[in-house]
């Protein structure tokens, strides 16, 4: 080959190198990021990063818009990020990004694991605040954390239980991942409420991915294992509509009590319509308003508090009327 076809064709390369390259770190970012939809507000304060858990999930979109008003209000640059599906590793990825980008606080969904404390911790030992919402991890450094009380959200599943049943009840509980910790601590605070009335017994607990679809599947499969349960407790947003769906198709003339997690309107009109008994209710626009809030008194000084519980409580079909419509 001689020297000019030569240069050609490694010119070529070095081109098509470039734009593969581009390509992928451009696609790259887009599987990580959602698209800031506010505008950047010229001489903003303060840039503050919102991790959620996953890009289009109902809840942590409602949190955004708690945190995009308290923003706005505060000439605050807010970016929200998230994986597209729930994937701790992604989002562990995301949050080591973040603080690489020097941002002036991190408000983050927590994680379990070390690999969450040690980067708490690098980011706090660069100046960068943290606050973990939805999910706490206390054995980090996180400046603070803003969200529901998930131990006490599963006590209120279990008195509910305690107070509309009577006789020998069998628990199937289906919770979004097994792996989160929000959801364990609500499995935790339900097994303390119920543990002095042995009439009320947890046969099994499957995982429903967060998904309507995933909680249809594990309620067959737990009715299907288990034909003695007469209660079903879901631990996340979209569990008890699955689960309704779920008992109609194996067992539509079964009497089950439910209790679902959070008021997404189509929870609500399952409520109504009583085929839903009751919902531990959350208000996550409040989290995302409290946690930037929060997060601006942490650019000044030392908080003396470090948890902020915002409300929790049991829905039933009086109550449905007066929900504000929020979600998980």
């Amino acid at each position: 080959m001689s020297t000019t076809p030569k240069r050609v064709f490694y010119t070529i390369s070095i081109i098509i190198f470039l734009t593969s390259f581009t390509a992928m770190l451009y696609y790259g970012y887009k599987t990580f990021y959602i698209k800031n939809e506010a505008s950047i507000p010229d001489n903003y304060t303060y840039h503050f990063a919102l991790i959620a858990e996953e890009t289009e999930n109902d809840y942590w979109r409602l949190i955004e818009q708690g945190a995009r008003e308290a923003a706005e209000e505060n000439n605050i640059f807010l970016e929200y990020v998230a994986p597209k599906r729930a994937d701790n590793e992604q989002l562990l990825r995301l949050f080591d990004r973040l603080i690489a980008a020097k941002v002036d606080g991190i408000i983050t969904q927590g994680i379990e694991g070390q690999r969450f404390v040690d980067l708490v911790h690098k980011s706090i030992e660069r100046g960068i605040p943290v606050i973990t919402i939805d999910t706490d991890v206390k054995s980090s450094e996180r400046n603070a954390y803003v969200g529901t009380d998930n131990y006490y959200a599963g006590q209120l599943t279990g008195r509910t239980i305690i107070e509309n049943t009577t006789g020998e009840q069998y628990v199937g509980i289906v919770t979004g991942r097994l792996d989160a910790i929000n959801q364990q601590q609500r499995i935790e605070g339900l097994k303390e409420e119920i543990a002095p009335h042995p009439r009320i017994q947890i046969v099994a607990t499957l995982e429903s991915n967060i998904t309507r679809i995933g909680a249809t599947k594990a309620t067959y499969e737990l009715l299907k294992e288990h034909p003695e349960i007469n209660v079903l407790v879901g631990t996340s947003s979209l569990d008890g509509i699955g689960m309704v769906t779920g008992l109609e198709e194996i067992a539509p003339n079964k009497e089950v009590y439910i209790t679902a997690f959070d008021v997404l309107p189509r929870t609500l009109d399952l409520i109504r319509s009583n085929k839903i008994d009751a919902t531990i209710a959350q208000y996550p626009v409040e989290m995302g308003k409290k946690s930037v809030k929060v997060m601006i008194e942490l650019q000044e000084q030392v908080l003396l508090d470090n948890e902020f519980f915002t409300e929790t409580r049991i829905l039933e079909k009086n109550d449905v009327q007066q929900s504000s419509g929020e979600t998980r």
